[in-house]
């Protein structure tokens, strides 16, 4: 039992200190969800990325509640290639979505699409908006956040959760 109880302890030691989210059961929902086949980058690191790209690759309802600033909407199901003429292959991309599912696989597709410097936003708008960063809408700014789904939006901890 001793050996069961120190074993558990060293796993939950060196989970938390690769975390790059706030919630310890929020990294560790994300560490089983995630495939991590792209680089990731945490909100910290976004906030240090000067002139990256932001691609929002959630559903049109999604960014139309609010996006963070700056971000071009990609989509996930109907992902639009098109925006991806626009975007410059030597500068860094960040993808995003809710938690970061859906923007780890348009990240694939871009590095498919020969973008050496492709990231995913580590827990992704959620996260964002959980370390008290702004996000915005067509009108501006707002503390509206989609929830995708009242499942996932139980990791949203902040703002005001709404679908309009």
């Amino acid at each position: 039992m001793k050996h069961a109880y120190t074993y558990i302890l060293s796993i939950l030691v060196f989970t938390m200190a690769g975390q790059r989210v706030k919630s310890s059961a929020y990294d560790m929902l994300l560490q089983g969800l995630l495939s991590h086949t792209v680089k990731e980058v945490s909100v910290e690191d976004l906030k240090k990325m000067p002139g990256a790209q932001l691609l929002d690759s959630r559903e049109a309802e999604e960014y139309k509640v609010s996006r963070i600033s700056g971000a071009t909407h990609v989509g996930y199901d109907d992902f639009d290639k098109t925006a991806l003429k626009k975007l410059d292959k030597s500068k860094p991309v960040v993808v995003y979505c809710s938690v970061g599912y859906r923007s780890e696989k348009i990240a694939e597709k871009l590095e498919k699409e020969g973008f050496t410097k492709v990231y995913n936003l580590y827990g992704g708008i959620f996260e964002w908006v959980n370390q008290d960063n702004p996000v915005y809408n067509s009108k501006g700014k707002t503390n509206d956040i989609h929830p995708y789904s009242w499942l996932w939006g139980q990791w949203l901890s902040k703002g005001n959760k709404t679908t309009k």
